[in-house]
């Protein structure tokens, strides 16, 4: 599970300076890895959670299950996010999440993370911090879905991905993984599935980028900034340039 654990550090380093004694901690987790299928719940509406998760590998997304069966999409997740960190202080998960494409999750017990946060208070900080930039994230798709319109709306979504693609170290020159359905970018976005692919045309249209077998390519990463009503400050991380910086 060495690579898990160097995921998490790694995560949890772009916002917080760890000890050695942190990483120490950390290194000693059980961490319970499980491989999961596109579109695979692996936490649910209404679970006890006893574990929290961590992505190893691929992308994951949070969401609302509606009365009639639908989804509300509220966030996605890349390598190395703790997707369900609010667990830790809940009876009750109020929402699923479920894989995007294959990816990998490791499980690690609540007990072991609660005796970790005592021995080491500066490790629970850092968990602490993901909490909050989650809840930035929140706070940021609730601007994006209420007050921009239907263009910009799609165009934030693509940046603050492939930003934060590029921050763990996902980016491939100008492209990213992002295997996410039109039907998935409408539940996420309340568009109608006509509007997403009107509004993505237009945005391929303007040059900035594309959407294609589940990669997104930034062409324009300006343009598409200037589109979409992008500054990345809500995003708080610190060691991180704008990506195409010169274009």
């Amino acid at each position: 599970m060495d690579k898990a654990h160097e995921v998490l550090i790694r995560n949890l380093s772009e916002h917080t300076a760890l000890a050695e004694e942190d990483l120490a901690e950390i290194r000693a987790l059980t961490f319970t890895l499980r491989d999961l299928e596109p579109n695979q719940d692996f936490i649910r509406q209404g679970d006890e959670p006893k574990h929290s998760v961590l992505v190893v590998s691929g992308m994951v997304a949070r969401y609302h299950l509606l009365g009639g069966g639908g989804r509300q999409y509220l966030a996605f997740h890349l390598t190395g996010d703790l997707p369900d960190a609010q667990g830790l202080f809940i009876d009750q998960m109020d929402h699923g999440l479920s894989a995007l494409g294959p990816a990998s999750v490791a499980f690690i017990p609540h007990r072991e993370l609660f005796i970790a946060f005592r021995r080491r208070p500066s490790f629970g900080l850092a968990v602490w911090r993901e909490t909050l930039l989650d809840a930035a994230i929140f706070r940021e798709a609730i601007t994006n879905n209420s007050a921009r319109p239907m263009q910009a709306r799609m165009a934030h979504l693509f940046c603050e991905l492939f930003y934060r693609a590029r921050a763990a170290q996902l980016v491939r020159g100008n492209r990213c993984r992002m295997p996410i359905s039109l039907a998935q970018l409408g539940e996420t976005l309340g568009m109608a599935i006509a509007t997403v692919n009107r509004t993505l045309a237009e945005l391929r249209r303007s040059g900035a980028m594309d959407l294609r077998e589940g990669e997104l390519i930034v062409l324009r990463w300006r343009d598409l900034q200037r589109l979409g009503d992008f500054s990345p400050a809500y995003l708080h991380q610190k060691r991180q340039s704008s990506p195409e910086g010169r274009r």
